[in-house]
């Protein structure tokens, strides 16, 4: 070999080693340049649009994580956000990026519409991506296609039962079907089962598989429950020992914590088991959105890390909710809110239990000659 060749030698094995070791490094980190793009794109539209059912609170958070990007908030119920989407659609005016609330006026009003766009291509952080930071292994949709409505909370439904301490023992009930006990005829009370605010018990009792629509007429026809709309007002009755069992108060911990003898019934250790579920923490991009790049920028962060704790950190009624994403802190949730490790729970946001209209014709059904408190 010449001395020449042994010169050279080392240094093209050097630089082959160099060039291969830097390949799998680009190779694994292919979004860092579409984010990169994305983020200057985004600070040139500057603002991204959201429609929204809460939450607002978590945008002074994402404002200090990119302040060149201004959030444009309009809040309100869904049904109104919904029908204002669609309205500006009509006129040929594409304003929004997100609606943000629960999944019922994403699926059942702007989806058949046509409004949504899939969320999937969207997803760019690594931390975001990766399932194993949510609960289930998976990020969660709400929609039969997977890919328009994501849910990013995950709270478990204590299905907003609820009962008098001094009226039933600990334990006493452990089971949906012991409401059915004829012990307690007479002493229910349950918010209107026609309300939207308690939609989603009478959604868990029709499609558990143990509990289904006979469930519910028995429940609401043989116990000779009393229907009210005010939910303080039950949660009154039911700390003064009027009712021994609720469906559907209010503040019950807040009332335990002032010395009253109440108590949330734990459903996660009830024989069927518990649920968890989104409320009003579900994201959907409109269709056409009116700034696209800062729509992506803005629904990474709301499901990063950082975004996710903050989430976490708002109240809605004074009430901490639970992220779907598990590698985070718990401190800030209540407790009532936090899935815990072992417990049996459904999502309760499953495409299979969505359907909400044989629901709604039970709920009519056993109300039809009730008289409303």
């Amino acid at each position: 070999m010449s001395v020449l060749l042994r010169r050279v030698l080392p240094f093209a094995c050097l630089g082959a080693f160099a060039f291969a070791f830097a390949q799998p490094v680009d190779a694994q980190e292919p979004w860092k340049a579409d984010w990169d793009k994305t983020v200057a794109a985004a600070k040139k539209e500057g603002k991204v649009v959201l429609y929204m059912r809460r939450y607002d609170g978590v945008l002074k958070d994402f404002s200090k994580a990119y302040p060149d990007i201004k959030p444009t908030v309009v809040t309100g119920e869904g049904a109104v956000i919904g029908s204002r989407i669609l309205t500006e659609r009509r006129a040929d005016k594409y304003l929004v990026d997100f609606y943000v609330g629960g999944p019922y006026t994403a699926t059942s009003t702007l989806q058949p519409a046509g409004a949504l766009d899939p969320i999937p291509p969207q997803l760019v952080l690594p931390e975001v991506t990766d399932g194993t930071k949510w609960v289930g292994g998976a990020i969660r949709y709400t929609d039969p296609e997977q890919k328009y409505n994501l849910a990013f909370l995950a709270s478990p439904g204590t299905n907003q039962l609820a009962y008098n301490m001094t009226l039933v023992a600990d334990g006493e009930v452990h089971a949906y079907r012991d409401f059915l006990n004829p012990k307690w005829k007479g002493k229910i009370v349950s918010m209107d089962p026609t309300q939207r605010f308690i939609a989603g018990t009478l959604q868990f009792m029709y499609y558990h598989p143990d509990l289904g629509p006979d469930y519910i007429r028995a429940l609401y026809q043989d116990m000779d429950v009393t229907i009210a709309r005010n939910s303080r007002q039950m949660t009154d009755w039911l700390a003064a020992g009027k009712f021994a069992l609720c469906i559907g108060c209010l503040a019950v911990e807040k009332a335990k914590q002032q010395g009253l003898p109440l108590q949330v019934l734990d459903t996660a250790v009830f024989d069927e088991g518990g649920a968890y579920l989104a409320g009003s923490g579900t994201i959907s991009l409109i269709n056409k959105p009116a700034n696209p790049n800062a729509a992506k920028v803005f629904l990474n962060w709301l499901l990063s890390r950082e975004g996710q704790i903050a989430v976490q950190k708002m109240t809605d009624s004074g009430i901490h909710f639970n992220s779907g994403r598990v590698d985070i802190p718990k401190d800030d949730v209540d407790p009532q809110n936090r899935l815990i490790p072992g417990k049996t729970y459904f999502d309760q946001n499953s495409p299979d239990w969505a359907d909400m209209t044989p629901v709604d014709a039970v709920t009519k059904e056993v109300t039809a000659n009730k008289s409303v408190q």
